[in-house]
């Protein structure tokens, strides 16, 4: 690799290593300082991709985090990311190389995410902070540099995705009246845990007239069950600050919120058959079916 920055910069573009913008060159130093916030060998595999059946050693997802420009202190956060990734129930496969331009987005929860300054935040899905947005960038290169996702070639999103340059956000524990998401998933009280979506995309709930928690959640219920979203996937809620305040308020679990949701998003057979979106009991069964041999192919 030259020398020279700006020489080294274009050689990582001409090498095929970017995402479009700029990275850092990854020099031997930076690497070994990435790699010193684990304790494992380099050569240490924590990921494996279903379908290419290429792996993710340590040493690799270093070089990515550095190109990133992510600081040593992230990299535990990446690492956890991709383990979880590694699990069958993400589909590796099937939200890294789907028509539908899935992402993989990040939600950090615990001490963790103060320890390193992520944004749990205003703004928390927009730029300016660093642990946040170089922690998801890293995902992005990794999954292009190591696993070879390429645009129109084995990663065949239709139209893309923002949230595949980045998507990588913490939740707030300050003022949090629901126990945290790592609590919540069994995790001890302190523990720090990184959770993996499949992020089809971004929707913003509007509800500035909203007062009781039907009417918050009614909103995001809709906009969970609309036409051109509603799928065979799952939905991440994100409730700002205020929202939350109204559901938690009038004494409202995260569980109770869930329910109510899970019964109010949804639309009728006859509509998702007026919109050529109504799939029967065969078509599911044949669609499982072909993903899991795609999966194994």
């Amino acid at each position: 690799m030259p020398d020279d920055l700006l020489a080294a910069i274009d050689y990582c573009y001409d090498q095929g290593w970017t995402d479009g913008l700029p990275v850092v060159p990854p020099v031997v130093d930076r690497v070994k300082a990435m790699l010193a916030a684990d304790s494992r060998p380099a050569d240490t595999v924590i990921a494996r991709h279903p379908a290419t059946g290429l792996d993710l050693s340590l040493h690799a997802a270093a070089v990515n985090a550095v190109m990133a420009g992510c600081l040593p202190d992230y990299f535990p956060v990446l690492v956890a990311a991709f383990e979880a990734m590694d699990k069958p129930e993400f589909n590796f496969h099937g939200s890294t190389a789907s028509t539908g331009g899935s992402a993989p987005l990040l939600v950090v929860s615990g001490p963790c995410a103060d320890e390193i300054g992520m944004n749990a935040d205003v703004n928390l899905f927009g730029p300016g902070n660093r642990a946040n947005s170089t922690i998801g960038r890293a995902v992005r290169l990794i999954l292009r540099n190591v696993f070879q996702m390429l645009p129109g070639i084995s990663d065949k999103s239709t139209q893309g995705n923002p949230g595949k340059y980045s998507f990588c956000i913490a939740e707030r524990a300050r003022g949090n009246p629901w126990p945290l998401l790592c609590e919540a998933q069994g995790y001890p009280k302190g523990t720090s845990s990184v959770t993996a979506y499949a992020g089809g995309g971004f929707c913003n709930v509007e509800n500035h007239g909203g007062n009781t928690p039907e009417q918050i959640l009614g909103s995001v219920a809709d906009a969970m069950a609309n036409y051109g979203c509603i799928t065979l996937g799952q939905a991440v809620v994100i409730l700002a600050p205020e929202h939350m305040q109204i559901v938690a308020g009038a004494g409202w679990t995260r569980e109770q919120a869930q329910a109510f949701l899970f019964s109010h998003a949804k639309r009728s057979v006859e509509g998702m058959k007026g919109v050529g979106k109504y799939r029967d009991r065969e078509y599911d069964t044949q669609h499982e079916k072909a993903a899991h041999a795609l999966a194994e192919a």
